[in-house]
């Protein structure tokens, strides 16, 4: 299983571009998962139900499982947040990881950028940052530039994670 990072700052369009790489990416015969981390709390349950109830009353884990889908929940309680590669052991077999988060892992990365953000592009401090995936050509340069993408041509990005190892 390979894992490649998709960075970037909030409102740069990351959920957007993955929304087109995922069927690109599917299309060329690759079993796709996507590790998504989330830096604030979060909860995809909902207090009263039966799931959230066990869990408040100290399941270290709860399996929520149907006929379409299931889903894991684990507890952390104050314990260590597992590394990227415990939580990609989790998957199933499959040939490719996009990572969202996780910018301090050492694996290849695209960033999506948007000067429109106000915010400061992250590649020339991020020696992992591969590609950046651009609305509007650069101004930028750096120590060791990377691919500039055009961020509206999805089939290209999907085919450069393809060639990127």
């Amino acid at each position: 299983m390979r894992l490649f990072g998709i960075a970037g700052y909030s409102g740069a369009g990351k959920t957007t571009l993955m929304e087109k790489l995922l069927p690109r990416l599917a299309a060329c015969g690759l079993r796709v998962s996507v590790l998504k981390h989330a830096h604030h709390d979060f909860d995809i349950d909902r207090p009263g139900k039966d799931s959230f109830r066990h869990r408040q009353a100290g399941a270290a884990e709860v399996l929520l499982a149907s006929s379409a889908r299931w889903v894991l929940m684990s507890e952390l309680r104050g314990v260590v947040e597992p590394s990227l590669a415990e939580y990609a052991a989790h998957f199933s077999p499959c040939d490719l990881v996009l990572v969202e988060g996780f910018k301090h892992e050492a694996i290849p990365r695209l960033e999506v950028y948007r000067r429109a953000n106000g915010k400061p592009p992250l590649w020339p401090g991020d020696p992992h940052v591969v590609a950046v995936a651009c609305d509007e050509p650069p101004t930028e340069s750096g120590p060791a530039d990377p691919v500039w993408l055009d961020l509206n041509d999805a089939e290209a990005i999907a085919r450069f994670i393809l060639e990127t190892r």
